[in-house]
């Protein structure tokens, strides 16, 4: 198997007012996960039982159905979105409409089923009108997004666009220049790269999400398959 890749720098500070403000206690201080018992690793049957009818914040009063994440629960890789779409809410499985078609064709690409990896996101909850998530909505969500990487335990996670990125590292860079460097998110390597989403819109990018990609690939010996 290839050598990891090397750790990278920590994140930048968050300037206040910023996205991000979301709480900074980590998952390994002393607040307990979601779904943890006497502070001990949570399952995700776990932290879904926590998570419950959830109304924690205001998209509860617009969803069909929570979008919890979907997948091999011992995944090695786990790619984190940004929240449900129409399509997602109203199946209650994350990446379904046209961006997860797209992601599928990025992780058979990259030598995977979707039934090999785990697919979730930031929010559980659609956004009216696939607008982008508020600090508000991130802060009620983000421990459960948090304690579903803590009960999986991956080697690699893939952040889909600046919201996944930049909740998980505490970091505001644009994705745009977060892209393709790896980072390290509680001792898990972690690779940001543009949402499928964006892909979609833009086309031209797809070549630079493919290069972030094959470096993933690399960490598991995968030899680069056609591009999606």
């Amino acid at each position: 198997m290839a050598t990891r890749a090397p750790l990278a720098r920590p994140a930048a500070p968050v300037a206040a007012g910023m996205l991000l403000d979301v709480p900074r206690s980590s998952p390994s201080g002393a607040t307990a996960l979601p779904g943890s018992v006497d502070g001990e690793r949570p399952t995700l049957d776990q932290v879904r039982r926590e998570l419950g009818d959830c109304q924690r914040c205001k998209l509860c009063t617009g969803r069909k159905n929570i979008v919890f994440g979907t997948g091999n629960p011992r995944a090695e890789l786990v790619f984190v979105g940004e929240g449900p779409g129409e399509n997602e809410d109203l199946q209650g499985v994350p990446f379904v409409g046209a961006a997860g078609d797209l992601l599928t064709k990025m992780i058979e690409a990259m030598g995977f089923r979707r039934d090999d990896i785990y697919i979730c996101n930031v929010v559980k909850c659609r956004p009216p009108g696939n607008r982008n998530p508020e600090p508000d909505e991130i802060a009620a969500c983000e421990p459960f997004l948090r304690a579903q990487l803590a009960a999986i335990q991956p080697k690699v996670v893939v952040a889909l666009g600046k919201f996944a990125a930049q909740t998980l590292l505490r970091d505001s860079t644009p994705i745009t220049r977060m892209r393709g460097a790896w980072r390290v998110y509680e001792g898990i390597q972690l690779m940001p790269t543009f949402h499928p989403a964006y892909l979609l819109r833009n086309p031209a990018e797809k070549r630079k999400a493919w290069e972030d990609l094959q470096a993933v690939m690399k960490i598991f010996g995968k030899n680069p398959g056609s591009r999606a």
